[in-house]
């Protein structure tokens, strides 16, 4: 994978959050045609992997589907990604002292330890620390 794409309310407030308070880089932010922008965000560990920060509307989706999406988002029941850690704790402990709102701390699952934040815009993400990293 290259590029996921995260939805957003206001990309200027989730690259604040994506850079400030989950530590990742802006890889881009450019103009990308009437009233939209390119804005993607990474890991520096992960060159390769990059978040896209999307604000729904045209030209990606009609005006119905952006304000279905916009609704969506404006309740918090989208899913976002995971962003893997090697000590969830200490990722719980450091993203809390940034202001990350968290809707679970850490807890040990089948796939690890994993912790869920809310971002901004609502989305719910997850931090994990996999039993096997590295497989």
């Amino acid at each position: 994978m290259n590029t996921a794409t995260v939805w957003v309310l206001d990309q200027d407030a989730a690259k604040a959050f994506f850079t400030d308070k989950l530590g990742l880089e802006v890889r881009a932010d450019v103009p990308f045609g009437e009233g939209m922008r390119w804005v993607t965000v990474g890991a520096k560990e992960q060159p390769e992997v990059q978040v896209t920060l999307m604000v729904p509307g045209p030209p990606m989706m009609d005006p119905a589907s952006a304000q279905q999406l916009t609704s969506l988002l404006e309740k918090g029941v989208l899913i976002g990604c995971t962003f893997t850690v090697a000590d969830c704790h200490a990722a719980f402990a450091e993203l809390s002292a940034r202001g990350v709102t968290f809707l679970q701390e850490p807890q040990p699952r089948p796939w690890g330890i994993s912790a869920t934040l809310r971002d901004d815009s609502g989305t719910v993400h997850e931090i994990l620390q996999p039993h096997h990293q590295g497989r």
